[in-house]
């Protein structure tokens, strides 16, 4: 089998994360940071907002059970794409909505797909995620990865990832590992 990575930031990569590993044809999900100029960033370096890092989810997948096309219709379906530097309460430029590509076909990809959308009228303002060649992916701290999974009731999973969850389960059924 051959995988693939696609590196997607919309928001908290808790969101991302939780929405991406139910998916079939999706090996692993790692939250990280990408796109700035600190080696080894960390978490409060990054929410500081000065490193020009963003939360980002490094996903493995399998194309031949999952194309790079239906991932991205995911990440548009679970974050606000048309909101500079913002998810929700979350706002900085670690929140920017980006897709990071590791190939000429994964950038074509994601220019057709964001055109695509952006003619389809879903959206009431102009989508503002950026597509770039991915740049050094830094894995975050052991406890950001699984945490939703690991942390199911904490409050803001419940308030803010949870009906990502429900929506992405809801839209994406067939998609889904059993």
């Amino acid at each position: 089998m051959t995988t693939e990575n696609a590196t997607l930031a919309g928001g908290c990569f808790w969101c991302l994360e939780a929405v991406f590993e139910m998916l079939r044809g999706v090996e692993s999900v790692q939250s990280g940071y990408i796109g700035g100029h600190v080696a080894y960033p960390t978490y409060a370096q990054v929410c500081d907002g000065d490193t020009g890092h963003a939360e980002a989810t490094r996903v493995t997948f399998d194309p031949e059970q999952i194309s790079y096309h239906d991932l991205l219709d995911v990440f548009f379906t679970i974050h606000d794409p048309t909101t500079p530097n913002r998810q929700g309460a979350d706002v900085g430029t670690q929140y920017r909505s980006a897709i990071f590509t590791h190939s000429a076909e994964q950038f074509a990809t994601a220019q057709m797909v964001i055109a695509e959308l952006g003619k389809s009228g879903l959206w009431p303002n102009p989508i503002v995620t950026t597509v770039e060649e991915a740049p050094v992916f830094f894995p975050a701290e052991e406890y950001h990865q699984g945490y939703y999974r690991e942390n199911p009731y904490q409050p803001y999973c419940q308030i803010v990832i949870e009906p990502k969850v429900a929506k992405a389960r809801a839209k994406y059924l067939e998609k889904l590992k059993a």
